[in-house]
C-alpha cells in the first residue's frame, strides 16, 4: 500500500508539474491580423500551467527560464506566459540579448509578442559593449530595435557620462537621442543642452540645440550646430558659434576645433575679440593656436583698436598676432632701438604683438597711415611700418623709409620717421609747406599733430602769410641742422630754424612755384583711406 500511494504522488506530482529540459514552443496569434509568432522555451527548472477562465490558460517558469523569439534570447528567474493576450512577463534578474549585440537588464519586463514591443523596469540596464545606458524605465521595439526612456536616464560610454530626462537609444546604429536637461561629463568637457545626440561607438556628440560647453581650462563654447569628437577631441560649430577663453572670445559662421593642437579654425565673417586690451579682429578666415597664444588672419582682416571717441583701425592682407617671447620680456632693455620702461612687470594683455604683410592701411579720426608691413607690440603700444610708410595728420604728410608710430591709451601720441623723412603740408593750388630731415619726431596733442623737428641735413620751404592769411612769400631752407615746426589749431604755425641755417626769403611775386619742391617730393593724398570704409579700397 505504501508503495501504490508513492507512485500515486508522483503521478500526480507530474501531471501539476514539469521540468523543461528539452525544447517547447509556445505559439501565440495576433489580433490584428492572422500572423503567427513562436517563442521556445529551452530551459526551466519548473513549468505549471493554470487556467485563469475557460479560454486563458496561465503557463509558469520557474528556475533558469531561458526562452528565445527570431534572434532575441530571454533570461529570467521566473516567466509568465498569457499565450491568449500575446503578453510575456518576466522577473527578478531579466536579461535579453537581441541579435547578439544589445543586452538589456532589469528587474522587471513586460512583452508584448505580437507588437514585438517590450517595457521593462525596475533597475534597467541596456549596453551594446561600448556605451551603458541605465534608467528606471525603457520601452523597447524589437522590430525596430529602438529603446525609449521618459523618467531620466544615464549614459557611461568610457570617461564619458550623459544625463537626460528623455532618451532614445537606436541599437542599429548605436545612436541615442537625449532630449530635456541634457548634461555631458568628461574630464575634459562640461555641456548642458535641450538636445543632443550621441553615437557610442563613435563617440561622437552632434548639436541640434543651443548647446553650452566649457572646457576644463575654463573655456566655454556657445553653439547651436555642429558635431565634437569626444574620442579624437575635434570639434566643428555652426551657426555662429562662439568661443571664450578668459578675456579673448571668437565668434564665426564655422569653426573647427582640435584639442589636440590646440588649433582652431573659424571661418565666415569671423570676429576675434580681447577686452583686456580692447582689441577686435574682424575677417573670413581666422587660424588660432590655443597653446601659443596666437592668431592669424587673412582675407581681409581688419584690427580694431577700441577707444570710445577716436579707435584704430588696422587693415592688412594678412595680420598675424602672437605672444612676445619670455626671452624678449626678460631682457628689460630695448625694443628696436626704443626704451621699453614699461615692461618692467608687463601685464598679460601688453604680452602680445601684431604683425601686417602687404597692404597695410590704417585709420583713425586723427591719423591715417599705409605701408607695405607693420609690427606692434604691446609692451611700448607703437607701430613700426616698413616699406614706402606714409602717415597723414593734421593734413600733413609725413614719409619716411621706416616709421614709429607711438599711441597712448590707443590715441597717436608721437611718431618717428628715419631715412629720408620728409613732410609735406598743401597751403594752395600748387603750394605746399616741406620739411626734411635724416630723423622726423612730431608730437600729438590730445591727438592732433602739436610739434614736429627734422634733424640732420635739413630742409624746408615755408610759406608765409600775413595776419589777414594772405601770401608774402616763400622762405627757402636749404640747409640747417635742425628745423621745428609748431603748430596751433591743426594749422602750421611758426617753423623755428636751429644751428647754422641756411635759408632764402623769396617775395610771392617772384617765387616760381614748381621750383619749391624738395628732392622726392611727392602729394599722395589720393592714398590717403579717408574714412574706414576705404580701409579696403585701393
Amino acid at each position: 500500500m505504501k508503495q501504490l500511494a508513492f507512485l500515486v504522488c508522483i503521478a500526480i506530482c507530474m501531471m501539476m508539474s514539469r521540468q523543461t529540459s528539452a525544447q517547447s514552443a509556445v505559439q501565440f496569434k495576433s489580433k490584428d491580423n492572422d500572423s503567427i509568432r513562436t517563442v521556445y522555451i529551452w530551459h526551466s527548472d519548473t513549468l505549471r500551467e493554470a487556467k485563469k477562465d475557460s479560454l486563458t490558460t496561465i503557463q509558469s517558469l520557474f528556475g533558469h527560464v531561458k526562452l528565445q523569439q527570431e534572434k532575441t534570447i530571454f533570461f529570467a528567474d521566473s516567466v509568465s506566459i498569457n499565450q491568449k493576450d500575446n503578453i510575456v512577463e518576466a522577473f527578478r534578474n531579466v536579461h535579453i540579448n537581441d541579435s547578439d549585440t544589445t543586452d538589456i537588464y532589469s528587474q522587471y519586463m513586460k512583452y508584448y509578442v505580437d507588437k514585438k514591443y517590450i517595457i521593462f523596469q525596475k533597475n534597467v540596464k541596456l549596453t551594446d559593449s561600448k556605451g551603458v545606458l541605465t534608467t528606471e524605465d525603457l520601452q523597447y521595439d524589437v522590430n525596430q530595435r529602438i529603446g525609449n526612456y521618459t523618467s531620466g536616464g544615464r549614459v557611461v560610454n568610457g570617461s564619458t557620462i550623459i544625463t537626460s530626462k528623455d532618451g532614445t537609444y537606436y541599437s542599429a546604429t548605436r545612436d541615442v537621442y537625449f532630449k530635456k536637461d541634457v548634461v555631458l561629463k568628461d574630464p575634459a568637457y562640461d555641456l548642458t543642452s535641450d538636445s543632443l545626440l550621441y553615437n557610442t561607438q563613435t563617440q561622437i556628440a552632434t548639436f541640434i540645440a543651443p548647446t553650452y560647453i566649457r572646457d576644463s581650462s575654463g573655456s566655454t563654447v556657445n553653439t547651436k550646430d555642429g558635431f565634437y569628437d569626444l574620442h579624437n577631441h575635434k570639434a566643428h560649430f555652426l551657426g555662429r558659434a562662439k568661443i571664450t577663453d578668459s578675456s579673448q572670445s571668437i565668434i564665426a559662421d564655422d569653426i573647427n576645433f582640435d584639442d589636440s593642437t590646440g588649433i582652431s579654425i573659424a571661418r565666415g565673417n569671423a570676429v576675434f575679440k580681447d577686452t583686456a586690451q580692447g582689441i577686435s579682429v574682424i575677417a573670413n578666415l581666422m587660424i588660432s593656436n590655443k597653446k601659443t597664444n596666437s592668431l592669424l588672419a587673412t582675407e581681409k582682416p581688419l584690427m580694431i583698436l577700441k577707444e570710445d571717441k577716436d579707435s584704430i583701425y588696422v587693415r592688412a592682407d594678412t595680420l598675424f598676432s602672437g605672444k612676445i617671447p619670455d626671452s624678449i620680456l626678460n631682457k628689460r632693455d630695448t625694443l628696436d632701438g626704443i626704451t621699453a620702461s614699461n615692461t618692467r612687470n608687463p601685464s598679460d594683455s601688453s604680452k602680445r604683438y601684431l604683425q601686417g604683410y602687404h597692404h597695410v592701411r590704417i585709420f583713425s579720426d586723427s591719423l591715417q597711415a599705409v605701408a607695405d608691413s607693420l609690427y606692434y607690440s604691446g609692451l611700448d603700444s607703437v607701430f613700426r611700418l616698413y616699406t614706402n610708410p606714409i602717415a597723414w595728420a593734421s593734413g600733413y604728410q609725413i614719409t619716411g623709409d621706416t616709421m614709429y608710430l607711438y599711441t597712448k591709451n590707443k590715441k597717436p601720441d608721437h611718431l618717428y620717421a628715419f631715412e629720408n623723412g620728409l613732410v609735406v603740408g598743401k597751403s594752395g593750388e600748387n603750394m605746399y609747406n616741406q620739411v626734411k630731415g635724416n630723423t622726423l619726431n612730431g608730437y600729438f596733442k590730445d591727438g592732433e599733430i602739436d610739434f614736429m623737428r627734422a634733424k640732420g641735413s635739413a630742409e624746408s620751404v615755408y610759406y608765409i602769410k600775413d595776419d589777414s592769411l594772405s601770401l608774402v612769400g616763400v622762405n627757402r631752407v636749404n640747409k640747417a641742422d635742425i628745423i621745428d615746426m609748431i603748430f596751433l589749431n591743426k594749422e602750421l604755425n611758426k617753423v623755428i630754424l636751429r644751428n647754422d641755417a641756411d635759408a632764402t626769403m623769396y617775395p610771392i611775386r617772384k617765387v616760381n612755384f614748381d621750383d619749391m619742391k624738395l628732392r622726392n617730393f611727392k602729394w599722395l593724398d589720393a592714398q590717403r583711406p579717408k574714412t574706414k570704409f576705404e580701409l579696403f579700397e585701393e
